[in-house]
């Protein structure tokens, strides 16, 4: 049978730098006063460091695209660390109170500790610690652990999408052994991170039979677990609605065995739909992207590898960022924040909403790549 080629749309072509105007600047001190044009304010900071992984799972990086022969960023167009810092200071001075590393695989990206340690001293302007935490597959993390935790993360969440190693080696593509994962999952939790989440995309026919070996290993342990709908991300993963295994019915299958009952948000704008076990062995959650939007309360804005701003998973632009700090004109805070700012305040995202109510979603290029911006 030959193989499938799937075109890949290049959303790394940097748009023009956003426009600075002429003494404008954002008021420091601000917090929370900015707001997009639905009335959501800016909380969450996703941050890209690499938009390289050592998987090729199906859903993200599909090895019939992403092979041997992907050219991916070279070096010196990635943000360096200290225009990560730098912006990440402008974005909480805008009212961000979390953020998050991802990738790719962020542990792939060099001295990742020294970053960690250039943004744990962020304070909000109110002088609030951040909620610093990092997304991975959990490859190298048993290595890595210490120093991340000794450089200032907090907590992380750790990808696994089954406990059966020939299932979840099918999904990595790449023959990785879910025992290495487990081990990094013991190892951060041995150093102090946490409370450590595990996501799990589940596939209809693909690993929805992981879902209750998942739930029986991880109940108990400490660890919070969440279940997540495959979504539309992209245009490489070959999303299919049959494929999606609601939410509700994964929860169907764990309360049968495991009953539960329902929690309260742990914070505004939480993607997460949170239950506790009855017998208060732990708590399970259900991220729904696809049955249940949760756009309404969406408050993160990504920043891509290398300084493209996206107000939304699923954009199809974004905005950049780069281009105003390596500019031949020397930009301040001030200004980058009134760009950043007026960004914001334009955006009108809300696919996942539109999309199940079967409503028109925006046109245009194909949508961005999730190991690009990170999920």
């Amino acid at each position: 049978m030959p193989a499938r080629v799937i075109p890949l749309h290049d959303a790394r072509t940097l748009q023009p730098a956003l426009p600075v105007a002429a003494g404008r600047s954002w008021p420091p001190g601000q917090a929370g006063s900015v707001a997009d044009a639905l009335g959501r304010p800016l909380r969450d900071l996703r941050i890209s460091v690499t938009d390289r992984c050592n998987f090729r799972c199906g859903y993200c990086m599909p090895k019939q695209v992403f092979g041997k022969h992907h050219e991916f960023l070279p070096h010196a167009e990635l943000l360096n660390f200290e225009e990560i810092t730098r912006l990440a200071g402008v974005f909480v001075g805008l009212g961000v109170e979390k953020l998050r590393i991802t990738g790719g695989e962020p542990l792939l990206r060099r001295h990742l500790e020294t970053l960690i340690e250039m943004l744990a001293p962020l304070r909000t302007p109110a002088g609030r610690p951040l909620d610093l935490t990092l997304t991975t597959n959990g490859s190298m993390l048993a290595r890595k652990a210490a120093a991340l935790k000794a450089a200032g993360l907090q907590r992380l969440t750790v990808s696994l999408d089954g406990l059966n190693d020939a299932v979840f080696q099918r999904m990595n593509d790449v023959g990785f052994p879910v025992a290495e994962v487990l081990e990094g999952i013991r190892a951060a939790q041995a150093v102090g991170l946490g409370p450590i989440k595990v996501n799990m995309v589940v596939q209809r026919g693909v690993n929805d039979d992981q879902i209750l070996p998942m739930a029986r290993h991880f109940r108990g342990s400490g660890v919070v677990l969440r279940f997540i709908e495959f979504m539309d991300v992209g245009a490489t993963n070959g999303w299919r609605m049959e494929q999606v295994l609601p939410s509700a019915e994964v929860m169907r299958r764990i309360a049968a065995e495991f009953p539960l009952v329902p929690l309260s948000s742990s914070a505004p704008g939480e993607t997460a739909e949170r239950w506790a076990y009855a017998d208060g062995s732990g708590e399970v959650g259900f991220i729904s992207s696809v049955t249940q939007a949760f756009c309404g309360d969406c408050n993160r804005a990504r920043l891509s590898t290398e300084g493209q701003l996206y107000t939304c998973l699923f954009a199809t632009r974004g905005h950049d960022l780069r281009g105003l700090l390596r500019g031949a004109a020397p930009v301040d805070d001030g200004q980058l924040s009134a760009a950043v700012a007026a960004v914001w305040a334009g955006r009108t995202d809300r696919y996942s909403q539109l999309r199940g109510r079967g409503a028109p979603t925006p046109d245009g290029p194909r949508r961005v790549e999730m190991h690009y911006i990170g999920g």
